[in-house]
């Protein structure tokens, strides 16, 4: 886990940093430090010092020596750079200029994935990235501004408890922005929310948004399909190009050879990736895109010489193979299809009882719960044999395809007969000659509910436990489900009253405190809240299932990706098949032509199958789990009911399994957090850490008239 942190204080010297001989505050001078109880100096653990006071910047954890960058136009301007950068130092400066006059959106403009900070004099100013995938948070701390790239560190600095609306929040609506607002699972912890940028002025702090804003008094230029998939393709390869321009790095030393075992062998025994560029081949069209991509673009090879059996080829592409789950044989077939280019060395992982989801309770503590914490045992499998840069299609289907509230979208924009086509493919899969005029009613009904009615009938929905138009049953339902400004999570149906109610509080306040924003419909914001929440939950899976010294790229949530696919026309998205036909075209642009029959068609069946198959696998120890859960101490569930609907799922019944998953996930988070004995910290009173009271709930808003 690797993060940075720093602050802002009130006032210069206020921490006790160093002063220049004539007064004025040394910005190179060292960190002079917040001195504790016990005469240590307060810094994070494990930590290299960027800059030093009055306002300190840290990168903590296990940084490249090349992901860490720093230029300075003086010595009160600098920034830095965390993460993967295509930009030069010459184009860092330029962009650096750039924010000493406000204009943050250069910041954000460079291929790769990145945050960015810049010091000019004592304003201190953090970029977020677009997606939600390089968070920022923030507190209040020393009478200035703490922040950093993760919320733990935080929490530890602050001696923060669990804010339980805000887990209520993550079950029952998760994918609804105003529900979970800026907070954290951490008391007094925020978040900016994603393309915004946090300003600390001598610990005072605002949030702004680097985005240009939609106008409602002029309409927005018709966008060509053709030059916007062009621009789709030129930031797809300039993303796998800056990972390609990187330097390589040799993971370990191999020890030496050790009897009846190669290096392969060596290398899977000590947990360490193949040395080189690597990528997921799942069969699907966003891995394969960025495996034939990585492949065919010119570069460093993929795998270093004398390193393995594979030494000197172009990219290692990895497939997993469930043998306890089948279903896959149509993509097995197009990964192997694929695997067949000469500048691919293709390796297969298979998995078996032991990688289904829910076989391993155990693992490393994230910093947030996230649903992929019951998969990261299975994900872990797969990229044990990847390489120390792997390349994985996570995002992919969040930028291009079309949220079903894009429909509405659509009929605000009078486009009505751009809903031909998916509406006809809905009536085909569910059979039903009433599917048009059920899914344009409601359609119709979306783009006629404001922002503050559609948030205030979750609200009333979620009071009243009122799921039934949130329980998605097939394609049709799915998408009828999506057709609101946010729906009840999966989950929901399972907390107590009590928690529910919290949540709508949350919810009617939301409603009336803020707005949608300007010039933004209800598909593109349904779009946006569905990709933060994806983005978040990668991060949690890269923290969960981490191989040391091994970096996953998602070229598909870089900023310019992002960008790009945005202004991708609606009446293009909402076609079915886009997003293959899309990627299709990328790779036609860079010239490849030659992709297996059935490329890029849909396939979802076995990821519920996998997860049906663990829960039976897996029942005693969830039952044994939810005997006496943390989430039942909160007053979030009843143990009872949990272990019920976990019987009941494992039998065949068409319950949510995602909402188990997220009930399962928090559980274990919560009991992680509470055994952890660290913290992040040298210098804090008594080793102060996060959660200091284990659970502890306050006094509800709802019980408190609030």
């Amino acid at each position: 886990m690797r993060w940075l942190v720093g602050w802002s204080s009130t006032a210069a010297g206020a921490l006790g940093g160093s002063v220049a001989h004539d007064g004025r505050h040394d910005d190179d001078a060292p960190y002079g430090g917040r001195v504790g109880d016990d005469g240590e100096t307060l810094q994070p653990v494990g930590s290299q010092l960027l800059w030093g006071d009055p306002d300190p910047l840290w990168a903590v954890g296990d940084w490249r020596p090349d992901e860490v960058r720093v230029v300075k136009a003086d010595a009160q301007t600098r920034v830095a750079v965390l993460g993967t950068c295509g930009a030069t130092d010459e184009q860092l400066r330029v962009g650096l200029f750039a924010a000493r006059g406000g204009a943050l959106r250069h910041l954000t403009a460079w291929p790769g994935s990145y945050t960015a900070i810049v010091q000019v004099g004592r304003r201190i100013t953090v970029c977020g990235d677009l997606a939600g995938a390089r968070p920022v948070f923030h507190t209040p701390w020393a009478g200035g501004t703490a922040y950093a790239t993760a919320a733990l560190p935080l929490a530890d600095l602050i001696e923060a408890n669990l804010d339980f609306g805000h887990l209520a929040a993550l079950l029952a609506a998760p994918d609804v922005p105003a529900a979970l607002h800026d907070s954290t699972p951490y008391d007094g912890v925020h978040r900016i929310p994603p393309g915004h940028a946090l300003i600390l002025r001598a610990g005072a702090r605002e949030i702004a948004g680097y985005e240009q804003v939609a106008s409602l008094a002029v309409a927005a230029p018709l966008a060509d399909p053709d030059s916007a998939v062009g621009a789709v393709r030129d930031a797809l390869i300039e993303a796998v190009r800056a990972r390609l321009a990187a330097p390589r790095h040799v993971p370990d030393i191999d020890p030496g050879p050790v009897p009846g075992m190669g290096p392969a062998e060596r290398r899977a025994a000590r947990g360490m990736p193949v040395p080189g560029i690597g990528a997921d081949l799942s069969g699907g069209p966003a891995s394969g895109t960025l495996a034939l991509l990585a492949a065919g673009l010119p570069g460093m090879p993929g795998t270093l010489l004398g390193h393995g059996t594979g030494a000197g080829e172009r990219l290692l592409a990895v497939t997993f193979n469930d043998l306890a789950v089948g279903g896959r044989e149509a993509e097995l077939e197009r990964a192997g299809s694929l695997a067949a280019n000469p500048r691919l060395h293709h390796v297969v992982v298979a998995g078996g009882e032991e990688a289904l989801p829910y076989a391993d309770l155990d693992g490393p503590l994230t910093d947030e719960p996230g649903p992929s914490l019951v998969t990261a045992a299975r994900h872990r499998a797969r990229l044990a044999a990847g390489s120390a840069d792997h390349f994985t299609g996570y995002g992919a289907r969040q930028v291009l395809d079309a949220h079903p509230a894009r429909l509405a979208d659509l009929l605000m924009d009078r486009k009505r007969r751009h809903l031909v086509r998916p509406v006809a493919a809905l009536t085909k899969a569910d059979g039903s000659v009433l599917v048009p005029a059920r899914v344009y009613g409601a359609a119709r009904r979306l783009a006629r509910t404001s922002y503050r009615a559609g948030v205030e009938g979750l609200a009333e929905r979620l009071l009243h436990r009122s799921f039934g138009s949130d329980d998605p049953s097939g394609a049709v339902g799915a998408s009828l489900a999506a057709l609101t400004w946010g729906g009840a999570g999966p989950a929901a149906r399972w907390l107590t009253g009590e928690a529910l109610a919290e949540v709508s509080v949350r919810l009617q306040g939301a409603a009336h405190r803020t707005g949608v924003g300007p010039g933004q419909r209800p598909g593109d914001y349904r779009a946006r809240a569905a990709l933060a929440r994806h983005a978040m939950d990668l991060r949690v899976l890269e923290q969960a299932a981490e191989i040391r010294s091994q970096r996953l790229h998602a070229p598909f949530l870089d900023n310019q990706v992002v960008r790009a696919c945005r202004a991708l026309p609606e009446t293009l998205r909402v076609q079915p098949g886009a997003r293959a036909a899309i990627l299709r075209t990328v790779l036609k642009g860079a010239g490849v032509t030659d992709l297996p029959p059935g490329w890029g068609a849909p396939s979802q069946e076995s990821v519920t199958a996998a997860a049906r198959a663990g829960l039976r696998m897996a029942m005693d120890p969830l039952l044994t789990l939810f005997e006496a859960p943390l989430l039942a101490e909160a007053g979030l569930i009843e143990a009872r009911v949990v272990r019920k609907a976990l019987r009941a799922a494992a039998a065949g019944e068409p319950l949510p399994l995602d909402g188990l998953a997220d009930l399962v996930s928090l559980e274990l988070w919560l009991r992680r957090l509470l055994s952890r004995r660290g913290t992040c910290w040298t210098g804090t009173p008594a080793r102060a850490r996060a959660v200091p009271a284990g659970i502890a709930p306050q006094r509800r808003a709802v019980s408190s008239g609030g």
